[in-house]
């Protein structure tokens, strides 16, 4: 993820976004067309609607709305006692663990980037819970590139492409319909033409 995102380059090797070496990108440009929905979940104090539009400040009312429709966050954020004007904390003390991770979701879905990387989104909350955040998860991914980190095999089974990795290695590669996998997941979804030239071993 440190990679894709340009936290740090390869030093070996090279990773391409349609054959464009990201190197020749600038790291704004290629971060904003990636979104992320990581295992920690990031709020801020203000209203509901305020936390979605963080990432489209100009985004109106009704494009709000059909994002949280599209990610199954619509109905219980309109069982709030303000709806999208109700005010939460920093930490979204008064959400459920199922809920933060949907209004993070549902704020990468008003983007609409061409690429994103979800890791572990699933990995602290209950399986209940879990079949809401796939379904959005599905509609989120839709004729997108998804590079999805996760040890829970129901959060990769869809997945085009699963790589296996030990101690920052890949050792094996296929997918669900192929093998059981029970170590650490790496799924790349090859809606979009994206290569990794992989010279160099990948650290996790």
């Amino acid at each position: 993820i440190n990679l894709l995102m340009r936290f740090y380059d390869v030093n070996e090797g090279s990773i391409k976004v349609d054959g464009t070496d990201i190197r020749h990108l600038t790291r704004a440009s290629l971060r904003k067309n990636i979104g992320m929905v990581l295992q920690e979940t990031w709020l801020k104090d203000g209203t509901i609607f305020e936390n979605i539009v963080m990432g489209k400040p100009d985004a109106t009312k009704e494009e709000v709305i059909a994002a949280a429709k599209a990610t199954h966050a619509h109905s219980f954020i309109k069982r709030l006692a303000n709806g999208y004007d109700t005010v939460i904390k920093e930490d979204g003390d008064t959400l459920s663990q199922g809920q933060k991770p949907l209004l993070c979701i549902t704020r990468v879905m008003l983007l609409k980037p061409p690429m994103l990387i979800l890791d572990e989104a699933t990995s602290s909350i209950d399986t209940r819970t879990e079949i809401k955040i796939q379904n959005a998860f599905g509609k989120l991914m839709e004729g997108r590139t998804s590079f999805i980190v996760a040890h829970r095999l129901s959060t990769i089974q869809n997945a085009d492409i699963i790589l296996v990795m030990k101690d920052g290695n890949i050792i094996e590669q296929g997918n669900h319909d192929e093998k059981d996998f029970i170590i650490i997941f790496i799924i790349v979804s090859l809606r979009k033409k994206v290569t990794i030239h992989t010279e160099y071993k990948i650290q996790i």
